[in-house]
């Protein structure tokens, strides 16, 4: 079974950018934006992670931390933090077990080949860790302030 929409959200541990392990929990409290992208580096998880970093401020202001996670190792999210002076926590789910209990590990078909990855998707979780809103299958443009949009409207 996967997360829904009113479910308190599947806790997990993951290591971190900062080489140090991050519990979701220990974000209680605070509004919550977890976004699952498929590869850093990449254009369209760039183009997101910058449109994240440049409304980090107003997320903030809406007591809402950013949390993004990839199958990535951590050395690969510390140079995509680097190159594009990303804000936030990157999480590495090397082994995609969260990506799993999110229901965001699927199947995808590109130029042909079949193959397991990311579907690119986020998450909003109020202050108590509860899911109270989801995007599945984003497309990049226009999503970063939707989710701020959504937050403002409904978790202030």
């Amino acid at each position: 079974m996967t997360v829904e929409v009113g479910m308190q959200a599947p806790d997990f541990t993951l290591e971190g950018n900062t080489n140090e392990t991050v519990t979701l929990s220990s974000f209680k409290g605070k509004n919550v934006v977890l976004y699952f992208y498929p590869k850093d580096m990449t254009p369209g998880c760039t183009t997101e992670a910058c449109d994240f970093r440049d409304r980090v401020q107003q997320f903030n202001e809406m007591n809402a931390v950013i949390v993004g996670i990839s199958p990535d190792p951590v050395d690969r999210h510390k140079k995509f933090i680097e190159k594009y002076g990303l804000p936030f926590i990157l999480l590495a789910d090397t082994d995609n077990r969260v990506a799993e209990a999110y229901g965001v590990w699927k199947l995808k078909k590109n130029f042909g080949k079949e193959y397991m990855g990311i579907e690119r998707s986020t998450f909003i979780l109020d202050k108590k860790g509860i899911l109270v809103k989801e995007w599945r299958k984003v497309q990049v443009n226009g999503h970063v302030e939707e989710a701020l949009n959504y937050i403002r409207e409904n978790l202030q």
